[in-house]
């Protein structure tokens, strides 16, 4: 009997990336987190914003009282502004130049002595001098304008980027300490761009690069899908756990993602 050897071929056909790609724990957090503090002691005027507001780049937070620092300012700059010394200079040094080249005429034709000549001649120097003292004058009362309007500046506390609060702990009326550092008044949380910090195992170092887009699946619908650009890895692993550090940047414009969130970044397929 002739027999028949059936061979039956396995054929494994490739996944599909969506099969392929993995998901990560992650977490999202503010790109930077900040605490403001006072630069000069005094007492708390005014807290512009609360907890959970929402700041803009360059806006007024914090005003410390500054009712003697404001005065000095607009005194300075008032100074600054006097054009009388240096016009009174500039008239007697006319009169003196008109005054010495009459003298000079009248010496050259000898009708005059020489004395008088050079005592007009004196004169018109002292008032150079003078019109010259009078504009260094007003130089420093300038300079002297521009200190004092940076002194004001300093008991106002600006927000350094766009972002929310994240706590208050001073309010109106509390007394801050010349160098008391300890005592922030507000936190600020930077979340345009959100920071996503993903641990990865060792056994997919190399396969995610810097400027790679994964995608970010919060835990909380937040009614859109969330792309992350990959900003950092860490070249070096941690050895205790056998893991590495990805920091991916995600935008935020209009800040209705919030920070604090878990999430599962989508590692792509190899």
């Amino acid at each position: 009997m002739n027999a028949r050897l059936v061979f039956c071929a396995i054929v494994a056909l490739p996944l599909s990336n969506a099969a392929l790609a993995q998901p990560y724990d992650c977490m999202i957090e503010p790109i930077q987190t900040i605490e403001l503090r006072a630069v000069v002691g005094g007492a708390i005027e005014k807290i512009t914003v609360h907890r959970g507001d929402r700041v803009a780049k360059g806006q007024v937070l914090v005003m410390l009282e500054s009712s003697a620092e404001r005065a000095a300012a607009e005194a300075a700059a008032y100074r600054a502004q006097m054009e009388g010394p240096e016009a009174v200079a500039q008239t007697k040094l006319e009169y003196a130049e008109r005054k010495f080249a009459r003298h000079r005429e009248m010496a050259a034709q000898n009708l005059m002595s020489g004395q008088d000549r050079d005592d007009a001649e004196r004169d018109m120097r002292s008032a150079e001098a003078e019109l010259e003292l009078a504009r260094e004058n007003r130089e420093m009362a300038t300079l002297d304008a521009r200190e004092q309007t940076s002194m004001l500046e300093r008991r106002t506390i600006r927000s350094p980027f766009n972002g929310v609060v994240a706590d208050q702990l001073l309010y109106p009326g509390e007394v801050i300490e010349p160098g008391d550092s300890n005592r922030p008044i507000l936190k600020l949380a930077q979340i345009d761009p959100l920071r996503v910090h993903v641990i990865l195992p060792f056994n997919v170092f190399g396969r995610v690069k810097a400027g790679a887009i994964l995608e970010v699946i919060p835990e909380l619908d937040v009614g859109r899908k969330l792309e992350g650009t990959v900003a950092i890895v860490d070249s070096v692993l941690d050895a205790a756990s056998g893991t590495f550090a990805v920091f991916l940047d995600v935008p935020n414009p209009a800040l209705d993602v919030p920070a604090g969130l878990k999430c599962r970044a989508v590692l792509p397929a190899p």
